[in-house]
């Protein structure tokens, strides 16, 4: 996944304006606390943090694409 990819779908699930206040201020328990931001700032695979944090927001699998179905996302890590 591309960054860019990452922030298209950030707005697509989150909100445009509520996506950024998000990525700057929620803290993600599985990426060692980091904010999205931070952790991609970190160099953390835009992928990894995507997962992270739709799990951390509860966000079902199946919607993680943003509503839509022609996207690609690529499945969590094991």
């Amino acid at each position: 996944m591309r960054l860019s990819e990452f922030w298209d779908l950030a707005d697509a699930v989150f909100g445009e304006s509520y996506s950024r206040t998000l990525a700057r201020e929620l803290s993600l328990t599985d990426l060692d606390s980091l904010t999205p931001a931070e952790a991609l700032e970190a160099g953390r695979a835009p992928r990894d943090v995507w997962h992270a944090w739709c799990a951390q927001m509860d966000v079902p699998v199946d919607r993680r694409d943003g509503g839509d179905d022609r996207r690609m996302v690529p499945p969590p890590r094991r």
